[in-house]
């Protein structure tokens, strides 16, 4: 018996004789156990970001807002830790019909020049109309060119709008988003959010960037997805605090088949 099999197999009988399985690996594999079953999916840590990344992902981002505020963009643009670096970035733009980030313009900008793949998004309110709502990021980004990711759609709260009032009221902002930058809209939410609101016919065409913190592979709940935001604490280089961290589910050409052409 080699070494590690030794020390894998003397915590497993002690663990297993106070009624708990705790195994601890560095791949992929599956360990029974007793009657038990458990199947082991690993992700490689990457210290320098603070945080383990989904291993089989090559396309790595982050988004940004106020809360950040001022960004080194060439600092974040040159980070690479074990091949991993800064591909693209969501950066918010605007939030109701009034409010917009008072650090847009210069990480919109920064970020363009450093070379990172560049988003705007718009946190919507349910109470406002999304007429006004949609007009206060269009002011804020009047328009979008070639390399650009498409605009986002970021639906947290439903409040005290009804369901199918809000669907309503989504599937309108994202209609008069496309027409006025003549690309599909990215929808944004959390898992809970989709599951419960958004799995209808009239949202099938966005591309679908959902957050998840509390799974391993957001493949064994979602289908069809494009980004996935997979913390809120990472680090990267130029960048003060934690901050979100994604993947995307494709190459670099899948990616840039979304960006404005």
């Amino acid at each position: 018996m080699n070494i590690k099999a030794f020390i894998f197999r003397s915590v497993s009988v002690a663990a297993i004789s106070c009624g708990v399985l705790f195994v601890v690996l560095n791949s992929s594999e599956t360990v029974t156990g007793g009657t038990a079953k458990v199947k082991i999916s690993a992700s490689p840590s990457y210290p320098n970001f603070g945080i383990n990344l989904p291993g089989e992902y090559i396309l790595h981002g982050i988004d940004v807002s106020r809360h950040q505020r001022y960004i080194d963009w060439d600092a974040v643009s040159k980070m690479n830790h074990k091949d991993v670096g800064i591909s693209f970035a969501f950066i918010k733009a605007s939030e109701g019909r009034t409010v917009v980030d008072e650090y847009f313009n210069d990480n919109w900008k920064a970020s363009k020049e450093s070379g990172v793949l560049r988003g705007a998004y718009h946190f919507y309110r349910p109470h406002l109309t999304a007429q006004e709502q949609a007009s206060l990021f269009i002011r804020q980004v009047p328009k979008l060119v070639k390399g650009d990711l498409p605009p986002v759609l970021d639906i947290e709260m439903r409040g005290s709008c009804p369901p199918a009032r809000l669907r309503k009221n989504l599937k309108e902002w994202l209609v008069l988003i496309e027409k006025h930058y003549g690309m599909t809209p990215i929808l944004y939410t959390n898992y809970g959010f989709y599951k419960h609101l958004l799995l209808g016919k009239e949202f099938k065409k966005y591309p679908l960037w959902i957050a998840h913190y509390k799974t391993p592979d957001i493949n064994n709940m979602v289908d069809n997805w494009n980004f996935w935001q997979h913390s809120d604490r990472g680090h990267v280089n130029g960048i003060n605090g934690g901050v979100d961290f994604n993947v995307f589910n494709g190459d670099i050409e899948e990616l840039k088949k979304l960006c404005k052409k």
